[in-house]
C-alpha cells in the first residue's frame, strides 16, 4: 500500500455521512448556545436596569456581535441588581428614622423613658439628678449645670 492509496483512504473516511451530520449537530449546538447568551443578557440587563429599551439593545448586541458583545456587556453592566439598590435604599432610610425617633430606654429594665425623666417609672431606678436652682433634670456624671452654670 503505498501513500496515495492511505490518503485517499483517509480522505473515503471523512467523506462518510456522518461527519457531515457530526458538524450539522456541532453548529446547531453552536446557535443554541449563542441564543443562551442573547436570552441571559436579556433578562441578566432587565434586572440591573430600569428600562427595557436597555435590555432590548444590550440582547441586540449580543445577537449582533455574539461572543465579543457578551464580553462588552459583562464589561459594561452596572454592578448590582435593582431590587438591591432599591432595598439597600429602604434599609438606610429604616435605619435614618430609627436614629431620628430613638427613644432612650432605663438601664435597669429596658423600658422607654423621656430625656428629661429623673427616674423610670416603671422600676425606680435614678437615671438623672436634678439642677438645685434651675431644676433642669443633669445626668449622674455631670459636675456642674450647663443650663444655669451651677456647680453641684
Amino acid at each position: 500500500m503505498d501513500l496515495f492509496e492511505y490518503v485517499n483512504d483517509i480522505l473515503a473516511f471523512f467523506k462518510l455521512p456522518i461527519w457531515r451530520y457530526l458538524i450539522y449537530g456541532f453548529i446547531f449546538v453552536l446557535i443554541i448556545v449563542w441564543l443562551a447568551f442573547v436570552y441571559w443578557t436579556y433578562r441578566d440587563a432587565k434586572l440591573r436596569s430600569e428600562s427595557i429599551g436597555t435590555s432590548v439593545f444590550w440582547a441586540l448586541i449580543v445577537l449582533i456581535l455574539n461572543f465579543l458583545g457578551l464580553i462588552l456587556y459583562l464589561i459594561l453592566r452596572p454592578p448590582e441588581f435593582m431590587d438591591d439598590v432599591i432595598e439597600r435604599d429602604l434599609e438606610i432610610k429604616r435605619m435614618e428614622t430609627l436614629i431620628d425617633s430613638r427613644e432612650s430606654s432605663c438601664p435597669a429594665c429596658g423600658s422607654p423613658v423621656e430625656d428629661d425623666f429623673l427616674i423610670c417609672p416603671y422600676c425606680r431606678k435614678k437615671l438623672r439628678n436634678s439642677c438645685i436652682s434651675c431644676g433642669k433634670p443633669l445626668k449622674l456624671n455631670w459636675k456642674v449645670c450647663p443650663y444655669c452654670k451651677n456647680t453641684q
